[in-house]
C-alpha cells in the first residue's frame, strides 16, 4: 500500500511540475522562435534544437518551382513585349498600304510655270493634264471711292490770320516739335506755344530780314522769299518745322520756297468738333449718327466718337471697304477689299458723316476686271481677281496667279513624286517588320561559343507572320492584263539573304509611274490588287480575333496561370510550415515533460525517496 501511495504521489508532483515549467516558460524565447497561437516559446527549450530553421528550409525547399515559373514569366513577358512592337510595325505598315490603296494618290498633280515672274500656278488632284500658255494683258485692281479733296479747315483758319494761331493748335499733318530749325546757316528757335507769326518773326531775326516767311490763305501754304537762293536745314537742327511746313523738296525755285502741298489736315484722332473739318460733323442729335456702305450701316457719337473711330468701325466691318485719309491730298478714300469692276454706294442715314468727309460727293473709280487669252485663243477671258480658277479659264482642277501682264506656259503633270515616296516608305516600313522579327528569332553566340537564343527563337507564330508577310507581299496579282503583275515589274527585287526587299531600279519605277500610271493604280488598289490582298491579310493578322492579338492574350493567359500556381503554392506552403511548426511544438512540450520526469526521478533516488 505505501508503495503505491508513493508512486501516486511522485506523479502528481511530476505533473505540477510540468505544469509549473509550462507556466514560466511564458513569454521567454529561446533561439527567437516563440508559438505565434499560445505566444509560448518552444523552439529548442526542451531539445536545444532551432528547429524553426528546419521549417524554413521545408518551405524553400517546397517552393522550389517558383524559380522555374518565374523564369518562365519573364520570359512570357518579353514574348508579348516583342509581339506588341511586331503589331506596331504591322500597323505603320498598314498605314503606308491604305496610302497605295487610295485612288487620290494616283489623281495628283503638279503644275508648274515656265515664267515665275509672270504668274505661278497650282494643282488639285484629278486637274487636266497638259500645257496651256496663259497671255495676260491686264490686272484686277479694286474699285475705289475717292471723296472731295481739300475738306479740312486750312492751317490759319477763315478771317484769322498767323497771329492767333499757336503751332500747338494749328493743323499740322505733323505736329510740330520744339527745338531749332536752321535758314542760310541761321538758328531759329521755335516752341509749341508759339504762334504762326512768332515763328515768321523769328526767321526774319535770324536772317536778319535776308530771308521773309509768309502764309497764303488762298492756297493754304507757306512760302520763304529772299533776293538769293536759300539753304534750309542742318544736321543739328531739332525741330520739324520745315518738314511739317511742307518746305523741303519744294519744287519752287531756290529763291522762293513754298509748302509744296496744302497744309491744313484733318486731325483724325480729336474730338469731331475739334478734327479740322472744313464742315462740321454731326449725328442728328443724341449719338445716333449712321450712314451706309454697301448696305451696311455705320453708327456714330460725333460727341464722343473720333474720325478714326469711325474709319476703324468701317474697317472691321462687313461692308468689305477700307477707309483711310490721304494727307497729300486732304481727302477720304474708301476702297473694295475685292478687285473687280464692283461699285461702292455710300449713302448718309442720320447725320453728315459722308458729306462733311467729302465722300458723298465722291467719285468713283471702278476697278479693272483680270484680262487673258489661253493657248493664243481670240476670245478674252474674264476674272475679277487676279486669281484664275477652273470656272474662269475652264481647265479643270488648275488656279493660275498672275502678278503682272506677259505671257506664261504653265505645264500641269501627274504628281509621280508622291507616289513614289509612298512606294519607298512601305519598302522601308516592310524591312522594319520583317528584320524586327528576324531580330527577335536569332541565336547569338558569344567569343566564349556560348549560345543565346532570341526571344522569339522557335516561335513558330512569329516564323508564319513573317513568312505570310513575304509570300503576300511578292506574289503576282492575277488577272491584271498589263505589263505591271507583281512588285518586281516596279524595280523592287527581295533579298535572297532574307526577307528584306529593296528598289534595285529606280528608273523602272520611274518609267512605270510615268508611262504605265493607269497600271500601276490598278496593280495597287484594284478589287483584287497588291495593295487590297496586303491589307486583308494585315486585316488578319492584327485586326480583332487576329494572329498577334490572339497570340499575346494566350501569352498573358499562360503568364497569368503560373502567377495563379504560385500563388497557389505559398499557400500550400503556408499550410504546411504551420503544421510543421505545431508538430515541433508537440514534440517540445513531450521532451520538456521527459525531461522534467527524469530530473524528479534523479532527485527522488538521489533523495532516497524512492
Amino acid at each position: 500500500m505505501s508503495s503505491v501511495s508513493s508512486t501516486s504521489s511522485a506523479s502528481s508532483t511530476l505533473s505540477q511540475l510540468l505544469s509549473d515549467s509550462t507556466l514560466q516558460s511564458q513569454g521567454n524565447t529561446t533561439n527567437g522562435a516563440t508559438d505565434g497561437s499560445s505566444g509560448i516559446s518552444v523552439a529548442g527549450l526542451a531539445s536545444g534544437t532551432d528547429w524553426t530553421t528546419t521549417v524554413e528550409e521545408l518551405a524553400n525547399a517546397e517552393r522550389a518551382p517558383e524559380t522555374q515559373w518565374e523564369a518562365q514569366q519573364t520570359s512570357l513577358q518579353a514574348q508579348n513585349s516583342a509581339y506588341t512592337t511586331i503589331d506596331g510595325d504591322l500597323t505603320t505598315l498598314q498605314t503606308d498600304v491604305e496610302t497605295l490603296l487610295d485612288t487620290s494618290l494616283y489623281q495628283g498633280t503638279t503644275a508648274t510655270s515656265s515664267d515665275t515672274s509672270v504668274a505661278s500656278a497650282s494643282s488639285e488632284a484629278g486637274a487636266t493634264l497638259g500645257s496651256f500658255t496663259f497671255d495676260i494683258s491686264q490686272l484686277a485692281t479694286a474699285s475705289q471711292l475717292n471723296g472731295a479733296t481739300g475738306i479740312s479747315q486750312t492751317l490759319v483758319p477763315s478771317g484769322e490770320d498767323a497771329s492767333n494761331v499757336t503751332l500747338s493748335s494749328a493743323a499740322f499733318a505733323t505736329p510740330v516739335t520744339d527745338g531749332t530749325f536752321t535758314i542760310n546757316g541761321d538758328q531759329v528757335t521755335v516752341a509749341a506755344t508759339d504762334t504762326l507769326q512768332d515763328v515768321f518773326d523769328n526767321i526774319a531775326t535770324a536772317t536778319n530780314n535776308a530771308v521773309t516767311a509768309s502764309y497764303d490763305s488762298s492756297t493754304d501754304e507757306i512760302s520763304l522769299t529772299s533776293s538769293s537762293p536759300i539753304v534750309l536745314g542742318s544736321e543739328t537742327d531739332t525741330s520739324n518745322f520745315l518738314t511739317s511746313a511742307g518746305l523741303y523738296n519744294s519744287s519752287t525755285s531756290s529763291d522762293t520756297i513754298t509748302s509744296n502741298t496744302a497744309l491744313g489736315t484733318v486731325q483724325l484722332n480729336a474730338d469731331m468738333s475739334a478734327s479740322g473739318l472744313g464742315t462740321a460733323i454731326t449725328d442728328g442729335g443724341g449719338g445716333n449718327g449712321a450712314f451706309t456702305i454697301n448696305g451696311v450701316t455705320i453708327n456714330y457719337d460725333s460727341g464722343t466718337d473720333s474720325i478714326n473711330d469711325v474709319l476703324n468701325s468701317i474697317n472691321s466691318s462687313s461692308a468689305g471697304v477700307t477707309a483711310s485719309y490721304d494727307n497729300l491730298t486732304n481727302n477720304f478714300v474708301l476702297t473694295n477689299n475685292t478687285t473687280g469692276a464692283i461699285g461702292i454706294t455710300a449713302q448718309d442715314v442720320t447725320g453728315n458723316f459722308l458729306a462733311a468727309t467729302g465722300l458723298a460727293s465722291g467719285t468713283l473709280k471702278e476697278g479693272n476686271n483680270l484680262l487673258y487669252t489661253v493657248n493664243g485663243n481670240s476670245t478674252q477671258l474674264v476674272s475679277q481677281s487676279n486669281s484664275i480658277s477652273s470656272d474662269s479659264s475652264g481647265i479643270n482642277g488648275l488656279t493660275v496667279t498672275p502678278v503682272t501682264t506677259g505671257s506664261t506656259t504653265v505645264s500641269v503633270t501627274s504628281d509621280t513624286a508622291a507616289i513614289s515616296t509612298a512606294i519607298n516608305q512601305f519598302i522601308t516600313d516592310y524591312n522594319t517588320a520583317e528584320s524586327y522579327i528576324s531580330t527577335q528569332q536569332a541565336v547569338t553566340t558569344s567569343s566564349s561559343g556560348t549560345t543565346t537564343p532570341g526571344t522569339l527563337t522557335g516561335d513558330l507564330t512569329a516564323s508564319g507572320i513573317a513568312s505570310d508577310l513575304r509570300d503576300t507581299a511578292n506574289q503576282p496579282v492575277p488577272g491584271l492584263s498589263g505589263a505591271i503583275a507583281m512588285l518586281s515589274d516596279l524595280g523592287i527585287q527581295t533579298n535572297g539573304q532574307n526577307n528584306t526587299i529593296a528598289l534595285t531600279s529606280a528608273s523602272t519605277l520611274n518609267t512605270a509611274l510615268t508611262s504605265n500610271l493607269s497600271q500601276v493604280q490598278s496593280f495597287f488598289s484594284s478589287t483584287n490588287g497588291w495593295g487590297t490582298q496586303l491589307n486583308n491579310w494585315l486585316n488578319d493578322t492584327i485586326g480583332t480575333g487576329g494572329t498577334v492579338p490572339n497570340q499575346q492574350a494566350t501569352l498573358t493567359q499562360e503568364n497569368s496561370n503560373i502567377t495563379t500556381q504560385i500563388s497557389n503554392l505559398e499557400t500550400k506552403i503556408s499550410s504546411d510550415s504551420a503544421m510543421w511548426d505545431s508538430e515541433f511544438e508537440a514534440m517540445e512540450v513531450v521532451e520538456s515533460q521527459t525531461n522534467q520526469e527524469m530530473t524528479y526521478l534523479s532527485e527522488q533516488v538521489t533523495n532516497g525517496t524512492l
